[in-house]
């Protein structure tokens, strides 16, 4: 049997364009993203971006079945609230939204939030912000009396029917982040190392798992590294603002990449040490991809978010690689 695989595209970030301009890049990727079979679309959150939501809910107007993957950071909204514009949402438009619970975040944001909750604990705040969340749009009548979080007899109004309740991921790379995944039944997404030094987690045995990563593959391998190369140069002043990165972030996954000595191929690490995206690549024909990407199957890692695209062959080419990817399991 050839495993179910579930791919979501991620979207562009807002800050350094024209909102007209934005607009429009939003719009072709979730285009994109829905031709080529894509689950949905992860959209970022930050203090710099746009809010989420209302990118979220631009894609749903101009598409017919993509779900935005609305990354959710506790301190910008009461659990309430996400599970109210969940359900507004789906009555409104019959659409499902998935959440991506963010713990961290950039710590200059979080300090300016005056948020100096320690790493670890925040993922115990993301745990009982996404029970409440979940069991609202469960039906239920809330109490909930936590360290972070207090309701009372709390009720959802109008209930979301349940074929549209959201699928729940959660950042696997610290084992805070793995226990909160297992509490919330949530898909453990990790960064991965390369195929042939990585071995599936012992602590995420049990759970659902997915890793977050790019794919340029092409039928020839030179093309491929010569659109890789063009679309990530070299660049001397991104690599300084990845090193202060990482001497100011607390992310877990931000420094596990960081200390990967060496990226053979197809594995690809140079976007993410020129500081232009924040997830390792995979570069090379269709067929070596899949044999890479068979190795993670195997390992039963099934839900995919590849990086932003930079036009919709680079979805086509990455459902090739993954039709591969089957086969070499099967």
């Amino acid at each position: 049997m050839q495993p179910e695989i579930e791919l979501y595209s991620t979207c562009l970030a807002s800050a350094d364009l024209e909102p007209m301009a934005f607009r429009r890049r939003v719009l072709d990727v979730a285009r994109w993203s829905e031709r080529q079979r894509c689950r949905g679309m992860l959209v970022y959150t930050d203090n710099s971006l746009l809010d989420p939501w209302v990118v979220a809910q631009l894609v749903i107007e101009h598409t017919v079945s993509l779900r935005p993957l609305v990354a959710v950071q506790p301190v910008y909204r009461h659990p309430y609230t996400v599970a109210k514009t969940i359900a507004s949402l789906g009555h409104l438009a019959n659409r499902a939204v998935d959440l991506n619970m963010v713990a961290g975040g950039f710590v200059n944001d979080l300090r300016a939030l005056a948020d100096t909750t320690p790493h670890d604990r925040r993922y115990d705040r993301l745990r009982e912000y996404t029970a409440i969340v979940m069991r609202l749009l469960e039906g239920e009548a809330v109490t909930f009396e936590g360290e972070f979080y207090r309701v009372d007899r709390l009720r959802l109004r109008p209930e979301l029917p349940r074929a549209l309740r959201p699928r729940i991921l959660v950042s696997g790379s610290s084992a805070p982040g793995r226990a909160a995944a297992r509490a919330l039944g949530a898909v453990a997404v990790e960064y991965p190392v390369p195929a042939a030094d990585g071995e599936t987690t012992p602590a995420l045995e049990g759970l659902a798992k997915g890793i977050r990563v790019g794919i340029i593959a092409r039928s020839d391998e030179a093309e491929a590294w010569r659109v890789a190369r063009t679309r990530f140069p070299a660049d001397r002043a991104g690599q300084i603002a990845h090193q202060l990165a990482g001497r100011t972030s607390d992310s877990q996954w931000h420094h596990q990449l960081s200390e990967v000595a060496d990226d053979p191929p197809p594995y690809w690490l140079a976007p993410f040490r020129n500081y232009r995206t924040f997830c390792p690549y995979l570069v090379g024909t269709h067929g070596r991809l899949g044999q890479e990407l068979a190795c993670y199957l195997a390992a039963g890692y099934t839900t995919f978010v590849l990086d932003v695209p930079a036009g919709e062959d680079d979805l086509y080419h990455a459902n090739l690689v993954f039709q591969h990817a089957r086969a070499e399991v099967a």
